[in-house]
């Protein structure tokens, strides 16, 4: 278990990233949503240990992150959002010192796991080429390959997928979801469409805060019968906007727009029943019509 509590950290230009943050995080896939500037990548870097905060503490496995970072170093695997590789060295290579940094001191052992790790990133046919030359999807493989050469009990990826295309992005998030079922893990986004397909419990976060916390269907049957849809004009929108609790739109090929709604009875005419989806919690999380997660002492709820 991962525990972090009353996390805070204001950066020298008076940024407040983390405030007061609490979190638990088990077993498994964790998603970490929010927009840029949520302070998700303060968070995961302070988790990591690359930087202290101003107050708060962390756990895992008994370990006090804060004061024993050296030991959980031992423990973790960490992919952050942009890494960069020395030129001119091929991925097995520079698999092979990454895992002499992790303290693998047999040769033979190394060579094993990382011809291993060449074969579940799905590398091994490119394992002489130059890691700097990788595209941005086989850079991201390349990253989850020199994360696991520890076998980490703790995961962090952040922003894993940004910037891959279609096939490259899901690729990705199928070695995430093989290598995600012993481990703690923590895969920060600001992609909805990410966690949903691969997380067991999720949090909001912006501002520093968590917002809400839970298993995605939970929090989604927290919206049930809540949730209406309308069709307005362009121009119309901020009109309803003004009269109604808008959580998102979506432009249609007419150039109309599709308006979902927050409404616990039909709003009236035009409206429609919307079955809730995670999108629907998230945005209804960064609305401030709910209370932070930490206010409302339920961690299952929205």
């Amino acid at each position: 278990m991962l525990t972090i509590q009353k996390l805070s950290k204001t950066y020298t230009n008076g940024v407040k990233a983390l405030s007061g943050l609490d979190l638990e995080i088990g077993t498994g896939m964790f998603g970490l949503l929010g927009p840029n500037g949520a302070g998700k990548s303060t968070l995961m870097r302070t988790v990591a240990t690359l930087q202290q905060p101003d107050s708060g503490s962390i756990t895992f496995q008994n370990v006090n992150v804060l004061e024993d970072p050296i030991r959980l170093r031992y423990m973790l695997g960490y992919l952050p959002q942009e890494f960069g590789v020395y030129p001119n060295v091929s991925a097995e290579k520079l698999l092979d010192y990454f895992a002499t940094l992790k303290g693998i001191d047999s040769t033979k052992e190394r060579k094993i796991l990382v011809s291993r790790m060449l074969e579940l990133t799905n590398l091994q046919d490119v394992r002489r080429k130059y890691v700097s030359s990788f595209s941005g999807g086989m850079k991201q493989r390349f990253g989850i390959a020199q994360l696991l050469l520890n076998d980490p009990k703790l995961i962090i990826v952040d922003e894993p997928t940004a910037g891959l295309d279609p096939a490259e992005r899901q690729r990705f998030l199928n070695l995430l979801r093989q290598v995600g079922t012993e481990a703690t893990v923590i895969f920060s986004t600001h992609i909805v469409e990410d966690v949903a397909e691969l997380c067991h419990e999720i949090a909001v976060m912006n501002h520093g805060k968590v917002l809400s916390q839970g298993a995605p269907d939970k929090l989604c049957s927290n919206l049930q019968n809540k949730v209406w849809t309308t069709i307005v004009a362009r121009n119309e929108l901020d009109v309803l906007a003004d009269r109604m609790n808008v959580l998102s739109s979506q432009i249609n090929r007419d150039n109309s727009l599709t308006a979902r709604v927050l409404a616990d009875t039909n709003p009236g005419e035009g409206f429609e029943f919307a079955t809730p989806n995670l999108e629907d919690v998230y945005f209804y999380a960064l609305s401030g019509l709910q209370k932070p997660h930490s206010e409302t002492g339920e961690g299952d709820d929205a």
